[in-house]
């Protein structure tokens, strides 16, 4: 009898119940970026200070990112995940009730706590929901879940706390952190690792980053420098040129061709080497580049939004799913620290770089200068094309 095998498909009520959580998650913690540092010094905190405060979840998160990896390796994914969406949330709350800036920088930290775990777990938790063969997939939709929300979650705190003022508009973080933990209880499959590895590995040293995933962590960090530039400074870049343009539109624009390049290019991401999509990304990103130099009008906006989406949301999921595939599964934790320490740094780097280009020179070099990043990008790969172009065969 002649039957017809069924499609696999990645898409188990657990993976979707990760995606959702990690959404509310990172929903929780991009909606409050953009509002800290006025919250802060209206708190009484000096511009100084409240950079201080800006940054320090950053800062936690590049120095404990190895610690948490290797807590992921010997851990239930579930127990960390609920323990960072609960720290999270304490954080967040304690933005809304503080009295002073002194008590915001410590719910800050707290908040960098759950967000280094959260991080790190919920991109392993997903590669252990998924056969190894669709990881790159499942990390497509993970990272546009990801992408998704940071786009919306800025524009909706900033619209919302010039009508009701800082404190209420941060409770709807903290609804968003409460919903990430919620989510996590329907999860059946609770990723606890293998007893028999983890008494193998019990008498190790603590690793500090994943060999293999180190490239990926570098090229993570180039490709986001003018990307969180961009998040940080574009709407006084429009300003200081004088700009006629809907700036706001910008990440919405992004968003939604990030959403069509990820549907269009879902299961290539598990069978197409490394190679091929770095060359798409750097040529885009020389694009969108090039094109936020030169733009006046929203058409040249929309084509540097879109060329963004080609470079740098093309490469964030390409990056991320070859660190899992590259990694031991024991170490998959580890891979994903070490994926996310290159995107901290980059996150950094990204507006400190931006704001030394701004007080040092003048504004039409912003992105030029940005272009070095380029050759740092192929210099890199060409030293390690063989080891990441072989991640599509270690299925």
């Amino acid at each position: 009898m002649l039957t017809v095998a069924k499609k696999e498909t990645i898409f188990t009520k657990d993976v979707v119940l990760v995606m959702a959580a990690s959404f509310f998650f990172i929903f929780s913690n991009m909606y409050c970026n953009p509002l800290i540092n006025g919250y802060a010094q209206e708190l009484g905190a000096s511009s100084a200070f409240a950079g201080v405060i800006v940054g320090m979840m950053s800062i936690v998160a590049m120095f404990l990112r190895p610690l948490a990896g290797n807590m992921t390796d010997h851990f239930s994914k579930y127990a960390l995940a609920f323990l960072g969406g609960v720290l999270s949330f304490i954080g967040v709350m304690g933005y809304v009730i503080t009295p002073n800036s002194g008590l915001l920088l410590v719910f800050r930290l707290i908040n960098g706590l759950g967000y280094v775990l959260c991080t790190v777990c919920m991109t392993t938790w997903l590669s252990y929901l998924v056969p190894f063969n669709h990881v790159g997939e499942a990390m497509s939709f993970y990272g546009l879940m990801n992408a998704l929300a940071m786009a919306f979650a800025p524009a909706v705190s900033i619209n919302l706390y010039r009508v009701i003022g800082y404190r209420q508009a941060i409770i709807i973080s903290a609804l968003a952190s409460l919903l990430m933990v919620i989510t996590v209880q329907f999860v059946g499959n609770r990723a606890k690792p293998d007893r028999q590895r983890a008494k193998q590995s019990a008498g190790l040293h603590l690793k500090i980053i994943q060999r293999d995933s180190l490239p990926i962590a570098a090229l993570t960090a180039l490709f986001a420098i003018p990307y969180f530039a961009t998040q940080a400074d574009i709407v006084a870049y429009s300003e200081q040129r004088q700009l006629s343009i809907a700036v706001g539109a910008y990440f919405f624009i992004y968003a939604v061709v990030l959403l069509g390049i990820r549907l269009f290019l879902r299961n290539q991401f598990d069978t197409v080497p490394f190679q091929p999509w770095l060359i798409i990304s750097t040529v885009a990103t020389v694009f969108y580049l090039v094109m936020l130099t030169i733009m006046k009008t929203n058409w040249e906006m929309a084509l540097a939004a879109a060329g963004m989406a080609f470079g740098y949301g093309l490469i964030y999921s390409v990056c991320q799913s070859t660190a899992m595939m590259l990694a031991p599964e024991s170490e998959r934790g580890l891979a994903s620290s070490t994926f996310f320490l290159g995107l901290d740094i980059g996150m950094t780097l990204g507006p400190v770089l931006g704001g030394i280009i701004d007080s040092t020179m003048p504004v039409k070099y912003f992105y030029p200068v940005m272009l070095v990043i380029v050759p740092l990008i192929l210099l890199i790969f060409f030293a390690n094309r063989q080891k990441l172009n072989s991640a599509v065969n270690r299925h």
